[in-house]
């Protein structure tokens, strides 16, 4: 049976048509490859061991010859032994002068070494007095080792602490995973798979609080800075190092890890920007102009336990900021002057400066002039803000940092729980901007591209944008209804327009008469420079059709039905162009969703308009004749006639379907470049694609179906004279290769017609190579299969395996196979006619030579026949009156029931599947149109196009298209 169902589901079905050779075709279809996507990545937070890592930068003298510098290992193993890091920057904020030096003591205060140390460090003990000097870490009480106190404050409120064991070598991610079992959400202490994502989801943070009664034992306990520990830190050796001043305490707290890195960014922001007694000299924190986007650090709100403590809490955390401030004003007074001099620069530059003063006490005003006197980048694109949102917030200048740009809204604090949401270089805080709106891409080479997201509202020089489209020096480019940019591109230099596209009207030039009232205010050029531009498109090569949403319709359906009715001089696979035109239209110029419905509508038309070819053809060619009415074989001739039509819908069909196939595949590609591909829009446009190219694929299959079965079915009647004609008449000589048909036999030149005629066909309406292959690899296993089961079944009735009938179907074979390969089809007819070969050589051995094998030897030399037919053939072989085949013929007893059970016959259904081809299609659309029957059916489509946009308008503002004028 040849149906053209397909195996799967979802796009409806041709009717069957019933094959007596059993055909059957799969039609695998074919998946777009993937992109693999790239998901935005959250921001990672580093975290620094200690507050003295600042102070690593600074030079230090050389150690005293009889230092030992060790590792940290080494120097808690040796109780703290004097000559680490840590014990040197300790001891730098004791208040005695005369600290007691040990074995590593240089660089002290008080000792000798001390003048190797800091100049700066002479006020240190001036400046902290009062605070009680610490011992050294040498006579410091040591906890006992292996017991560390871990608080669950991250797991439940009021949670208590668990006891954890710990050593020296115990990094904090052990001790995680040691705590979460103690707290019952964790496995076994060993780790798996599981019990590591549970770890990867925790941290260990060192915290430092009081409580808030005062005092170490009573009240509630209130953390005052947050740290979190790296997985390989030590955290007993953080806890013996690193002490608390008095009146402060430590303890480790186990927190979700993203909750421990907001917390730590919070009590960081709010320590830079807003913290207690924080330098009044120090510059606000700047905004970046380049990209304005990432993760701003939030300012501590109330309740947040950031603040710093009433009372003496609040007078010992200034003291703390004094003593670090106090190194860096040794050279104030210069950085000082420094800093007025920019300042009257600027006030020198600002407008209306010259009547202004600014005193002392304005300290940002330096800054907010600074941030207003802004010099554009040399090597950078960047946008220029001309209209923004809010004032305080919107910058002048946006920059473009990477090659691609993305403008979006920020994600609000009730959306940061839900999905990852793209990446966004700008972020544009408008309600009408979208989290991702709008993509910009500015490579090396101009000109740069923008992209709208889906249902982003954005503009491009007045006009509203759709659709990917150039950008250049110059443009305007208007997002959402607030925000309106220029965009300007330093490296083109001056090779950006001369005048830019949106200006109403060419400076100094006078209106072009009348016509100027009717003229483009957008584009300033007038009524006759834009007819003799949309003559020029009317009549012009270019491979452009362009049409309104309304007109696709109509289009749509004169182009199908110009190419069934086969009127006017089309190239073969001119249909598919111009459809691809229209897909290519759809794709760059109207909306997102409005391709996934035009490929749907533009599918089922081609498949209405095939079912309709299959209907008529059908009805000439019935299956089932009138009794009486011998029925007539289809000739060559007939047979091409009646397939041409469904042989140009397969090939138009299959190059259309690549083309559909490319354009999906650049939608995927953008929607992984926005981080859309999540997006159920998306989804559901890649969804109404797919059940398109699902029926064209069926429109394939139908169409090579219907083909080889009328094919086949002309083989059928003529197949036989292979095995019957005797190629050696009186007076004849064999053809040599590559004869012309006229040359061959007359047995087989029906067979041969029937090959030429599938041949010419494929030609002329330019199938796809892989298509001709298939279909002729479907004709040659049809005539393999069919003359074998002739062969078997002539063997049984009457003496037909003589030496004499072989050697002339041998004959037969060989001039078929020498015309196959004067054609250029000896591969594929050599490979499917293999089994015919074999068993023709065989009967061709003479008689002596074949008495003398054995079933053995047989098996080994004919390995494509099967025992059945291999005993089919020796048992009915004509050897002489009253000769009976030897004993050695016979199988042995393992192959026995193989021979009785074995069917002698060739099965129709063991053919190979169709595979529809892979790659670009061969449609041409680039350049201009030099085929002259396509450019004159494309004239005609245009001004079908302009006489339907001209009836929707009054009658008396209708006119005919324009004519150009000649130069």
């Amino acid at each position: 049976m040849l149906s053209g169902e397909r195996k799967e589901g979802g796009s409806p079905r041709f009717g069957k048509l019933h094959l007596p050779v059993g055909l059957w075709i799969n039609s695998p279809r074919k998946q777009l490859a993937k992109l693999g996507r790239r998901w935005p990545s959250a921001a990672s937070v580093k975290s620094s061991s200690s507050d003295t890592g600042s102070r690593s930068s600074e030079p230090m003298a050389p150690p005293p010859p009889h230092v030992e510098l060790r590792r940290v290992g080494a120097v808690k193993a040796a109780g703290g032994a004097s000559g680490s890091r840590a014990k040197r920057i300790s001891q730098l904020f004791r208040g005695s002068g005369t600290g007691a030096s040990g074995a590593g003591g240089a660089g002290v205060p008080g000792t000798p070494g001390a003048a190797q140390r800091w100049a700066s460090e002479k006020k240190l003990p001036e400046l902290a007095a009062g605070v009680a000097p610490e011992p050294p870490l040498a006579t410091r009480p040591t906890a006992p080792p292996g017991v560390l106190k871990i608080f669950g404050a991250g797991l439940a409120s009021g949670t208590n602490y668990k006891s954890v064991l710990a050593t020296a070598r115990s990094t904090a991610r052990e001790l995680v995973a040691e705590a979460l079992e103690r707290y019952g959400l964790a496995g076994s202490a060993g780790g798996g798979p599981g019990e590591s994502s549970c770890v990867d989801a925790f941290a260990l943070c060192d915290a430092l609080g009081r409580p808030a009664a005062g005092g170490a034992g009573g009240g509630e306990w209130r953390a005052e800075h947050l740290r979190v520990l790296g997985d390989w830190e030590r955290p007993l050796l953080v806890q013996e190092l690193w002490r608390a001043r008095p009146g402060w305490a430590r303890r480790f707290e186990l927190r979700g890890r993203e909750e421990a890195l907001r917390l730590e960014q919070e009590a960081f922001g709010a320590a830079d920007g807003k913290g207690t007694g924080a330098p009044s000299w120090r510059p606000q924190k700047s905004r970046s102009r380049a990209a304005s986007g990432g993760a701003a650090l939030a300012s501590p709100g109330p309740g947040s336990g950031s603040g710093a403590p009433a009372g003496s809490g609040g007078k010992e955390r200034s003291e703390n900021l004094s003593l670090r401030r106090s190194v860096s004003e040794l050279n104030l007074q210069g950085r000082r002057r420094r800093q007025q001099e920019r300042r009257q620069q600027a006030l020198s530059m600002a407008p209306g400066a010259a009547d202004a003063q600014m005193g002392p006490g304005d300290p940002g005003d330096l800054d907010q002039l600074s941030q207003c006197l802004i010099q554009a980048p040399s090597n950078h694109p960047y946008f220029l803000l001309l209209q923004g949102y809010q004032d305080a917030q919107d910058f002048v200048v946006y920059v473009m940092t990477r090659e691609q740009h993305v403008f979006g809204r920020g994600r609000t604090p009730s959306s940061c729980s839900g999905s990852p949401a793209p990446y966004v270089d700008t972020f544009l805080n408008a309600p009408d901007i979208l989290p991702c709106h709008c993509t910009v891409r500015a490579g090396p080479e101009p000109p740069a591209v923008v992209r709208p997201s889906r249902g982003a509202p954005v503009t491009h020089n007045g006009c509203l944008l759709l659709r990917e489209a150039e950008l250049h020096p110059g443009d305007l480019l208007g997002l959402g209804e607030h925000f309106l940019f220029m965009y300007k591109d330093p490296r083109a230099g001056g090779s950006g327009p001369v005048r830019p596209p949106w200006l109403p009207a060419r400076p100094g030039a006078t209106p072009p008469g009348l016509g100027w009232a009717f003229s483009c205010r957008l584009c300033g050029r007038g009524l006759q420079e834009r007819g003799e531009a949309l003559a020029a498109y009317l009549d012009g090569r270019e491979p452009v059709l362009r049409f309104r949403p309304c007109e696709e319709e109509a289009l749509l359906g004169e182009i199908v039905r110009a190419a069934a009715s086969g009127a006017g001089a089309l190239p073969p696979l001119g249909p598919a162009t111009l459809l691809a035109l229209c897909v290519q239209h759809s794709a760059r110029e109207l909306e997102l969703g409005h391709l996934p419905r035009m490929l749907g509508r533009l599918a089922r038309l081609i498949k209405e308009v095939v079912w309709e070819k299959i209907k008529e053809i059908g009805d000439r060619q019935p299956e089932n004749h009138t009794e009486g009415v011998p029925e007539v074989p289809l000739t060559p001739e007939a047979v091409s006639v009646e397939l041409r039509p469904l042989m140009l819908w397969m090939a138009n069909t299959t190059e259309l379907l690549s083309f559909v196939q490319e354009k999906v595949l650049e939608m995927e590609k953008e929607a992984d470049q926005d981080g859309l591909s999540s997006d159920p829009q998306l989804c559901n446009d890649l969804e109404l694609c797919d059940e398109a190219m699902a029926l064209l694929d069926e429109v394939i299959m139908c169409t090579f179906q219907q083909s080889v079965y009328y094919l086949t079915k002309t083989l059928y009647s003529t197949l036989p004279a292979l095995l019957d004609s005797n190629p050696f008449t009186a007076g004849a000589e064999l053809p040599g290769p590559g004869s012309e048909l006229g040359a061959m036999p007359p047995g087989l030149k029906p067979t041969l017609g029937v090959f030429q005629a599938a041949l010419e066909l494929t030609s002329q309406c330019e199938l796809h190579p892989d298509l001709v292959s298939q279909t002729f690899g479907y004709l040659f296993f049809f005539s393999n299969a069919s003359l074998l089961n002739s062969l078997m079944e002539r063997g049984q009735s009457r003496p037909f395996y003589q030496w004499s009938r072989a050697v002339q179907i041998r004959t037969n074979l060989d001039l078929v196979l020498d015309w196959l390969q004067g054609a250029g089809l000896a591969d594929i007819a050599t490979e499917f006619f293999r089994k015919l070969s074999i068993a023709v050589n065989l009967l061709c051995v003479p008689r002596t030579s074949l008495l003398k094998a054995s079933w053995s030897s047989l098996r080994t030399d004919y390995p494509t026949l099967t025992p059945a037919q291999l005993h089919h053939l020796l048992s009915h072989y004509q050897l002489g009156p009253g000769l009976r085949p030897p004993p050695a013929w016979d199988p042995p007893p393992a192959e026995r029931d193989v021979v009785a059970t074995g069917d002698i016959f060739e099965s129709f259904s063991s053919h190979p599947p169709l595979i529809l081809p892979l790659g670009s299609p061969r449609l041409r659309l680039t350049g201009p149109v030099t085929d002259d029957a396509l450019h004159c059916e494309l004239r005609r489509l245009r001004h079908l196009l302009w006489d339907l946009e001209q009836q929707e308008l009054p009658a008396n503002h209708r006119h005919g298209p324009p004519v150009s004028t000649p130069p």
